[in-house]
C-alpha cells in the first residue's frame, strides 16, 4: 500500500507521438513523479524529485512573470509549438545559445544535439549577425554562449566573438570538449584578445574510464591541457560534469576537489544530470534519473560535509524545479564558506519579479564566471590575522568566489509545460527564431524533433 496524493496538475507531451497531454504532479511515499496518459499510447509515469528534503513544493518559488516585450511569433497550436518566443512565454532570455557548427571532433554516445551526425554547413558571419540582431531586438543584450557541435572546429571562433562583443554583448562564453584548446595555444590567445569571457568546459569526471563510456575517448589529460592553456591566457573556466547513474554519480565529490584544486583558473562547477534527448544508448528508467535531491546529497556526502546541501538554494531566474546553486568562498585555510542558504519552509513565499532574477543572472554568471581579478594574488596572503574573520570573509567575495550549480534539462518523458514557460535558457534555430533550450533539443523515443535540425517545420505542419 502506497501512500500517494496529487500535489498539482500541468500539462506535459507523450514520449511517443508529442501530443500535448494533460498531466500530475504526484507524490508517492516522499518522492515526486510526473504522470501522464496518452489516449494512443497509454501511462507514462517518470521520477522527477527524490526524497523528502528539501520538500518538493517550499524548493519551488513563485514568480512575476516577464513576458517578452516583442513576441515574434503567433499562438496557434500553444506550448511548446509556437516557440519563438511567442507571447505566452514567462521569462526573458538570460543565456542565448548560438550552435555555430554542427560539426564536432567526437562522438559521445550521450549528446542532446546528436552532434556529428550529417552535419549542414556552418552558418556564415552574416546569418550569424542577424542572430546577434534577432537577441537585440528581442531582449537587449543576454549572455551569449557559442556552442554546437564543437564551436572550436571553426577558425573563424575569434571573429564571431569579436562581432559579438562590439554589438554590444558583454558577456561571451564558449562551450567546448576543450581539445582544441589543450592542443593549439595561439588558438586560445586569439580567443581571449577576441573578448572571450569563459570556457563552459565539458568535464565528466577524474578518471579515463568515464570519459571513455560517456564519450567514447580517454582525455582527462587533455582536460587538465585545456584548463593551464586557459589559465595562462586569463580565461575563467567552468567545468560542466554530465551526470549519468552508475557511470560518474560516485566521482561528483571528487570533480569539487578537482575544480578546488585549479582554482583560480576553474571558477566553479555546473552540474547537469542526464537528460534523455538527441543521442543516447537506450530509454531511459528511473533509476536513470538523477533529480535535483540526489545531486544536493551527493555532493554533502562526497566532500565529507564540506559542502552542505542546505547551502543550495533556486534560481529567480529559471524555474525553480529545474535548477539549484551554491555559492562560496573559499577561505585562507582552504575551507568554504557559503553565502547562499535554502529557503526554510513557511518562509516568505512574495513572488518576485522575473525579469529582475533573469538581470541578476546574468550579472552574477558575467563576474564569477569570468576570470578572478589579479588582485586575488595579493589577497592570497591575507588571512585572519590581519583582518577580522568577517573582514577577510567579505574581501574575499570579490576575489575568491567558488560556485557550484546544476539544471536539470527536461526530455519527453519529464517535460512539464508550466516549468518550459519559465526557461531562460534559449536557443536561436537556423531561420532565427528564439526557442527554449529544452523545446529546441526535444526529440521522442524514436529521435524525431519538434524544432532542431531539418525538422523545424514540423510544429506548423502538424
Amino acid at each position: 500500500m502506497h501512500d500517494e496524493q496529487v500535489i498539482s496538475t500541468t500539462e506535459s507531451v507523450c514520449p511517443v507521438c508529442l501530443a500535448r497531454i494533460p498531466a500530475a504532479r504526484v507524490r508517492i511515499d516522499g518522492d515526486v513523479y510526473l504522470r501522464k496518459t496518452c489516449p494512443e499510447h497509454g501511462m507514462v509515469q517518470t521520477i522527477v524529485w527524490r526524497g523528502e528534503q528539501p520538500d518538493y513544493t517550499t524548493w519551488a518559488r513563485p514568480k512575476l512573470p516577464a513576458y517578452p516585450a516583442r513576441p515574434m511569433t503567433s499562438i496557434e497550436r500553444g506550448c511548446p509549438f509556437d516557440c519563438g518566443l511567442c507571447a505566452d512565454h514567462r521569462q526573458q532570455t538570460c543565456t542565448a545559445l548560438l550552435e555555430v557548427t554542427q560539426r564536432c571532433d567526437l562522438r559521445c554516445p550521450f549528446c542532446f544535439a546528436d552532434a556529428g551526425t550529417h552535419p549542414p554547413p556552418d552558418p556564415d558571419l552574416a546569418t550569424l549577425e542577424s542572430w546577434y540582431h534577432t537577441l537585440l531586438a528581442s531582449n537587449d543584450a543576454c549572455n551569449i554562449q557559442l556552442s554546437g557541435g564543437e564551436p572550436t572546429m571553426r577558425d573563424d571562433l575569434p571573429e564571431i566573438i569579436a562581432m559579438g562583443k562590439a554589438l554590444g554583448f558583454g558577456f561571451i562564453q564558449v562551450n567546448t570538449n576543450g581539445l582544441r584548446l589543450a592542443r593549439d595555444a595561439a588558438y586560445v590567445r586569439r580567443l581571449k584578445e577576441a573578448g572571450l569571457s569563459s570556457v563552459f568546459l565539458q568535464f565528466d569526471g577524474t578518471d579515463d574510464a568515464i570519459f571513455s563510456t560517456i564519450r567514447g575517448v580517454r582525455m582527462l589529460e587533455r582536460k587538465r591541457a585545456a584548463i593551464t592553456a586557459c589559465g595562462e591566457h586569463g580565461l575563467g573556466v567552468v567545468l560542466v560534469p554530465t551526470l549519468v547513474p552508475r557511470i560518474n554519480t560516485d566521482d561528483i565529490g571528487n570533480i569539487i576537489r578537482f575544480a578546488l584544486e585549479h582554482f583560480p583558473t576553474v571558477r566553479g562547477v555546473h552540474f547537469q544530470p542526464v537528460s534523455y534527448f538527441g543521442r543516447y544508448p537506450t530509454p531511459p528508467s528511473d533509476a536513470d534519473r538523477l533529480t535535483i535531491p540526489d545531486l544536493m546529497r551527493a555532493v554533502e556526502a562526497q566532500t565529507n560535509g564540506l559542502i552542505k546541501a542546505a547551502n543550495f538554494t533556486t534560481s529567480g531566474c529559471e524555474n525553480a524545479l529545474c535548477s539549484l546553486h551554491g555559492n562560496f568562498v573559499i577561505m585562507p585555510d582552504g575551507g568554504l564558506r557559503p553565502w547562499t542558504q535554502q529557503q526554510q519552509a513557511g518562509g516568505c513565499c512574495t513572488p518576485q519579479p522575473a525579469a529582475i532574477g533573469a538581470e541578476k543572472t546574468r550579472q552574477f554568471v558575467a563576474q564569477h564566471w569570468s576570470a578572478a581579478s589579479s588582485s586575488m594574488i595579493a589577497l592570497d596572503s591575507i588571512g585572519d590575522s590581519a583582518f577580522g574573520a568577517w573582514d577577510t570573509f567579505l574581501a574575499r567575495t570579490k576575489t575568491h568566489t567558488f560556485c557550484i550549480s546544476g539544471m536539470a534539462f527536461q526530455d519527453a518523458w519529464n517535460l512539464d509545460l508550466d516549468r518550459l514557460r519559465d526557461c531562460c535558457i534559449h536557443t536561436i534555430s537556423p531561420d532565427g527564431r528564439i526557442i527554449p533550450f529544452c523545446a529546441y533539443n526535444l526529440t521522442d523515443q524514436a529521435g524525431r524533433a519538434i524544432y532542431r535540425g531539418q525538422q523545424v517545420q514540423m510544429a506548423s505542419e502538424r
